[in-house]
């Protein structure tokens, strides 16, 4: 593919890259939950769900899944980025909001206008912020059901989700829907930000594979400090993964890079992957594989967000949605399409927007240097490497329902 500058919004791209985005205005206290809770995670209620395979944590307030374990692993890595280990490590207190691992953005993904945040309005919508409640936490014959619901006052929308596991595999299904109270059709904006984070994701090491995509570096301002220094250019259609550099050349981003310091985005379209599009990341030396497999109808854009500061923590969203970069909602309708594919999906009057995806956690043979596809069917979920040499299959029986 030729590169191609591609026009865009920039002004509304001042984020700070080596930083948490979404936490530019968090509340002074920690909202109580009032979920059922089976557990804590770093002093924070927790519901913990398990089979024999892994284990499972997602907190009660905002919803994410923070921990997620293999019990064969005796290190017990979790990949999921870690913001709440980290404030512990470092003996300072928790930031309300600031939870990381992977959470969901609705309705809203990106910043707000002033209108909106005087309104109470934050960054990423509001469901990551709010407490959830349990509904059912339930088991059935082999398969743990979670359900789960949260109300979004200022939006008027209801947020539920179910997460449901099975004995004997490394598969965790997520169903969602979004609930409409209002009259009318609206536009929405939906993503799931999965989260990376160190150790797990080493530099030079841990890699990103994805489905077939067509990817823009995100436009952006010159930065203001050395902190927000970029690696890649601003605005630019790229082949994935090889992205064009400030410096003239190009740099293959499957991997963080050796030299820390620096923060981007990239934007991909994944319908060319077809009905479903596929991201993994992979710590070879430690043969750990996280996946996800969605759905190209209802979430057709992944966002990668770099954060690699040069002390501290690193991070990768892998962050699937409906939308190519976390913009205001005001930005994204009125720039209504990328490559000819719309940044919204709608909501139809008193009605309901539904959402699954599938998350894979699984042990890699040796010599698994990376990902070259992976495929669902008949129940079983093929995960191929990068030399096509070594399968991997996985059980995924709800996949077929």
């Amino acid at each position: 593919m030729s590169s191609a500058r591609i026009p865009y919004v920039v002004a509304a791209t001042l984020v700070a890259l080596l930083s948490y985005s979404a936490c530019a205005s968090a509340p002074t206290s920690e909202p109580e939950p009032t979920a059922e809770t089976n557990s804590e995670y770093f002093g924070l209620p927790a519901i913990q769900m398990e089979n024999d395979i892994f284990e499972l944590q997602i907190l009660a307030t905002g919803g994410p899944f923070v921990s997620f374990v293999l019990k064969a692993d005796e290190e017990r890595l979790n990949p999921l980025w870690a913001p709440l280990r980290e404030a512990f490590e470092a003996g300072e207190p928790a930031q309300p909001g600031r939870y990381g691992g992977h959470f969901v953005c609705v309705d809203g993904f990106g910043g707000v206008s002033d209108e909106e945040r005087e309104a109470g309005l934050d960054n990423h919508g509001e469901a990551y912020r709010l407490p959830w409640e349990t509904v059912a936490l339930t088991k059935e014959g082999t398969v743990a059901s979670l359900v789960q619901s949260v109300e979004l006052p200022i939006v008027q929308e209801t947020l539920r989700r179910t997460v449901r596991i099975v004995d004997g595999e490394n598969v965790v299904y997520v169903n969602s829907s979004l609930e409409s109270h209002l009259g009318f059709d609206r536009p929405i904006n939906w993503a799931e930000h999965a989260t990376i984070g160190s150790p797990f994701l080493e530099p030079g090491v841990t890699v990103v594979d994805m489905s077939a995509n067509r990817a823009l570096t995100r436009p952006y301002k010159a930065p203001e400090t050395a902190e927000q220094r970029h690696r890649i250019t601003s605005g630019e259609e790229f082949e994935w993964p090889m992205a064009p550099t400030v410096e003239g050349g190009t740099v293959d981003l499957r991997a963080a890079p050796v030299e820390l310091g620096s923060g981007d985005h990239t934007g991909h379209l994944m319908t060319p992957s077809g009905d479903k599009a596929w991201v993994t990341a992979l710590h070879p030396g430690k043969r750990l594989l996280l996946g996800y497999i969605f759905n190209t109808s209802e979430f057709p854009w992944m966002q990668t967000w770099e954060s690699y500061p040069a002390e501290g923590m690193l991070a990768r969203g892998l962050e699937f949605g409906t939308q190519a970069f976390d913009l205001p909602r005001r930005t994204v309708i009125s720039d209504g399409k990328l490559f000819d594919t719309p940044l919204y999906q709608w909501l139809p009057a008193k009605s309901t927007f539904e959402t699954s995806f599938v998350m894979f956690l699984v042990q890699v043979p040796e010599g698994f240097a990376g990902v070259g596809a992976v495929t669902v069917a008949d129940g079983t979920i093929t995960i191929v490497d990068a030399s096509g040499e070594q399968t991997l299959s996985l059980a995924a029986s709800l996949t077929s329902d």
